[in-house]
């Protein structure tokens, strides 16, 4: 088995697959019939894929999700994307070394015209939104379709090994991600009143109100009377030198690689941006047994819940705020990343480089919808509908209420005679969307005696599982709102079940014990990373919430609830004065330090912002001085945004050029959309596959 294999994960079980050999660029390799062929190169150590035409650079994975062009390959003679297609026994793959041989002819006839499919209800998208809304039209006995571009129905939630923020009823909080999806897919599918079709890319919307797909690689045509757009969203790129080389990519991209995939992508890692994104991705990296060395943010606080950010400063990960990356380094492949401290005006600041040696870079610095199609069957006409991150970015618990609440409307405006949408449905969507409050420290309850639990929660963040589970109602939270902090109202009723410590999705809860020892009393903490660090009888590094070292001692027993078997309940006896602050233990035994190499940071220009065509801010920059102001011509002189993955990471980044610039977006003209938001070969509109 090769090492770059998951073999072994605190939450995720390790699935038989059926080996297979392929080639290489001639050189027989291992790797499971089924898997994206980038997946099966990453686990046998390949990190590039090509050479770009233009200038030789090296091309690798980027995002994963079919949106760019980076990762492509050839596989029996054809260039594909090697994230999205899947690895067949005895396949002959090839790296793309400048521009890909497109094969001589056309080696399946054409079928003739395509018939035209009608629905009552298109959904193109099978996360959490589009399968909420699918449930929704199928308690109703709505005809739907819903199609989705991978093998698998969840979007996103494949991806999540993180339990939910929310609430119990109404997004299965407490609940895993990748459980969640197999929930929704388990329901409706239970319903039988929907067809999936996986596998399946929507390309286009057309003025006659028909919807372009492609199937297995064949060309299909839907016209539905109702269009929800449930495609979630697109992670945004930073403009850096080095930003292209193999080893930058999206946190996206890496979960898909490590938690749907089990490939270890990576040794050591730095991640850029502490939203919620990054922050997970983080923990995603430790649960892989993948160092991370440092998670970096501009802004002078995190924008991601706190409790994400307080497990990784517990685990050992250093949060720097107020930074940014300076550039990625390596010839061929990321060897180091070096950032820097920002000033309050957003200037990087004269001698605060570190230099960190890693093999990967994760890029979670945002995410923008994918909500093209919307855009364009509106224009058109279409009555269309849109819910999830396609909508508006959040998180997967409100793309599943939102989903729900736009496949009511769906079911209304087909005429079904339901009842109208409850207002409070748009209500707690708004509540499940909310950003986080301003974080509050409270001081614990000064009990010393009994059993009680410890809110770590400092934050309001929509989320009260906990409430739900304490079986003798105790835990409440302020104002009973969802948002509220928790707190327990009886402290006395407590029964030290540890259900509330189980369930928590942040992991800041924990138990204190003092009925058999007053003055060493028995402190049980959550805990889902690596299994052999906490063996009884071994002392562990037991932390407070900032991720101080309290001191070491020995685990006195592990155990776990049946419902939530990933969270252990690690149980140590300590002093009293320390017991109530205790609140996790630490892993990444060594921090990894900066190298002692200062490295003056490249010139910015440098950085390429069209990754297809390889066009450098600085181009673009000297353009917009020369007054251009019109995105359709800065692609007619630097081919800016005429590559394959349709300028949907190079735009925005124009975008933010203009604005570095001090020109007001509304003097800039935008590029005018092109007919097909994907990529596909030109002869499946003939028929051919």
């Amino acid at each position: 088995m090769s090492k770059y294999r998951i073999q072994k994960h605190p939450i995720l079980e390790i699935p038989d697959r059926t080996a297979v050999s392929f080639t290489w660029n001639g050189k027989k390799l291992i790797g499971f019939d089924g898997e994206m062929i980038a997946s099966a190169l990453f686990a046998n150590g390949i990190h590039i894929f090509g050479h770009h035409h233009k200038d030789n650079s090296p091309q690798g994975i980027f995002c994963a999700n079919g949106q760019c062009s980076q990762c492509m390959v050839m596989a029996d003679g054809l260039p594909v994307k090697s994230c999205m297609t899947p690895l067949r026994d005895k396949m002959v793959v090839q790296s793309v070394e400048g521009l890909p041989t497109i094969p001589d002819e056309n080696r399946i006839p054409q079928t003739g015209e395509i018939p035209v499919k009608e629905v009552d209800v298109l959904i193109i998208g099978g996360g959490p939104a589009g399968l909420s809304a699918a449930i929704e039209l199928g308690k109703r006995g709505i005809e739907t379709l819903i199609v989705d571009d991978k093998d698998r129905l969840g979007g996103k939630l494949v991806l999540q090994t993180h339990k939910f923020f929310g609430s119990v009823k109404d997004s299965h909080a407490g609940t895993r991600g990748f459980e969640i999806g197999k929930i929704l897919q388990d329901e409706l599918l239970t319903l039988g009143s929907a067809e999936v079709w996986l596998n399946t890319t929507a390309l286009a919307v057309f003025s006659d109100q028909v919807v372009g797909l492609i199937k297995d690689n064949q060309y299909k045509k839907i016209r539905p009377k109702k269009l929800l757009v449930a495609t979630g969203a697109r992670e945004k790129m930073l403009s850096f030198p080095g930003n292209t080389l193999p080893g930058v990519y999206g946190a996206g991209a890496f979960q898909t690689l490590v938690n749907r995939d089990l490939v270890k992508s990576a040794e050591k890692v730095l991640i850029v941006g502490g939203g919620n994104v990054g922050l997970i991705a983080g923990y995603h990296a430790i649960q892989a047994d993948i160092a991370v060395v440092a998670l970096i943010e501009a802004l002078p606080q995190v924008g991601g819940y706190k409790v994400h950010a307080d497990k990784l400063k517990r685990l050992g990960v250093p949060i720097y705020t107020s930074h940014t990356v300076v550039s990625a380094n390596g010839a061929e492949r990321v060897e180091s990343v070096t950032i820097a401290q920002l000033d309050e005006n957003w200037h990087v600041m004269p001698d605060t480089h570190k230099t960190f040696e890693v093999d990967t870079v994760l890029i979670a610095v945002g995410l923008a919808e994918v909500n093209e199609f919307y855009l364009k069957a509106r224009q058109f006409g279409m009555d269309a509908f849109c819910a999830g991150d396609a909508q508006e970015i959040a998180e997967a618990s409100a793309a599943m209420f939102t989903g729900r609440i736009e496949g009511h409307k769906i079911a209304q405006s087909l005429n079904i005679d339901i009842e109208p949408t409850p207002d409070e449905w748009d209500a707690k969507a708004t509540i499940l969307k909310s950003k986080p409050g301003r974080p509050t420290r409270r001081p614990p309850p000064s009990k010393e005696d009994g059993v009680f639990p410890i809110f770590h929660c400092y934050q309001e963040v929509p989320c009260n599982p906990c409430t739900s589970v304490c079986p003798v109602g105790a835990v409440r939270t302020q104002d009973d709102k969802i948002t509220g902090l928790p707190y327990m109202d009886d402290l006395d009723a407590c029964t030290g079940c540890a259900s509330c410590v189980a369930v928590c999705p942040g992991l800041s809860v924990t138990m204190v014990d003092f009925r058999e020892d007053p003055s060493h009393p028995l402190v049980t903490l959550p805990y889902e990373v690596w299994r052999e660090k906490v063996k009884v009888g071994q002392q562990v590094p037991l932390t407070d919430i900032d991720g101080a070292v309290l001191g070491f001692f020995p685990v006195e027993k592990v155990r776990s609830r049946k419902k939530y078997p990933g969270t252990l309940l690690v149980q140590l006896k300590v002093p009293k004065a320390v017991a109530k602050s205790a609140a996790g233990i630490w892993v990444q035994e060594k921090q990894i330090e900066p190298s002692t190499i200062y490295e003056k940071e490249p010139p910015p220009d440098e950085a390429i912002v069209c990754r297809c065509e390889r066009v450098s801010a600085g181009e673009i920059r000297a353009i917009i001085r020369n007054g251009i102001r019109d995105l359709n011509q800065i692609k007619a002189l630097t081919r800016a945004g005429m590559g394959a993955c349709g300028s949907k990471t190079c735009r925005p980044m124009i975008w933010r050029i203009f604005q570095e610039e001090g020109i007001a977006l509304k003097d800039v003209t935008d590029r005018v959309d092109r007919p097909l938001f994907i990529e596909v070969p030109i002869g499946v509109f003939a028929g051919s596959k």
